[in-house]
């Protein structure tokens, strides 16, 4: 938890003051993590080689890799790639923040947590293709609803966490403030959020896999590009090469996302446990 001494002439240590070049350990960490994927490549191999299923149910990595060349060779590759990558992230940046304003509100306020917590606790319960005809009834098959069905997915985890950090901080805290006069948005803003960071940033990551897990779904609504309306087409049209691809390639996007969050958590974690209001 933060450390929050209430003096208004104490400096500030922000986040992009801090060196987060890779250190011998990160070499060693990423060795270590590629051990597994290494041993699934070589599985998959032998499997097919053993003649287990046929290349048409499980293509060799080399059919995916010819897969990947054919569509690269006609842009198509990464034009699926960055329609969804923007998806994602449009998505992501709506459905966070949302979640950022209501779970404060939830989270400091009691009375507005009895209010609106178990109606938000439902909807939390409903899958996310029960959405997708109302949302194209509303909005049409465009980018609407499917950056808003990918932030409907982001919003619930940073909720969640959120609130659940909110509530365990030290209510000793919270009345110092009070006493030092920090009152709504200066409480909300320079207290509540750096000692609930923690837990926003388990939320953050954990939204920004939901965004990627939601975007398979948000594609059925209308899709004429993306990842997912390529995982669609490789499975409407038999090519079992780009089932895969489009597999392999939303575990890579997703991964590497969730490495620069987890980067500016590290950053946002350091910076917290040094902040003084």
């Amino acid at each position: 938890m933060a450390q929050i001494s209430f003096s208004s002439a104490a400096p500030r240590s922000w986040p992009g003051q801090i060196d987060v070049r890779p250190s011998r350990d990160t070499f060693k960490r990423l060795g270590l993590a590629l051990i597994l994927p290494i041993a699934l490549l070589i599985s998959w191999q032998l499997v097919v080689n053993a003649g287990v299923y046929t290349r048409g149910q499980l293509p060799a990595p080399v059919d995916v890799y010819r897969a990947a060349e054919q569509l690269a060779a006609f842009d198509q590759l990464w034009i699926h790639v960055e329609v969804s990558l923007d998806r994602v992230l449009r998505g992501f940046a709506f459905g966070s923040g949302v979640a950022i304003g209501i779970g404060l509100l939830v989270g400091l306020s009691p009375l507005v947590g009895l209010l609106i917590d178990p109606t938000i606790q439902a909807f939390r319960a409903i899958p996310s293709l029960a959405w997708v005809p109302l949302f194209v009834l509303w909005m049409g098959i465009g980018e609407e609803p499917k950056i808003t069905l990918i932030a409907l997915g982001v919003f619930f985890p940073v909720y969640a966490n959120l609130v659940s950090g909110i509530r365990q901080i030290d209510r000793k805290m919270i009345e110092a403030a009070s006493a030092y006069g920090y009152h709504r948005f200066s409480m909300a803003w320079e207290v509540t959020l750096p000692a609930a960071l923690p837990s926003l940033m388990t939320g953050l990551r954990l939204g920004l896999a939901q965004g990627w897990l939601f975007l398979v779904a948000a594609e059925l609504i209308g899709a004429s590009q993306g990842l997912g309306f390529l995982l669609l087409d490789g499975q409407n049209s038999g090519r079992a090469d780009i089932i895969v691809l489009s597999i392999i390639m939303l575990a890579i996007i997703g991964k590497a996302t969730d490495m620069l969050l987890e980067r500016l958590e590290k950053r946002m974690l350091r910076w917290s446990d040094t902040v003084k209001v």
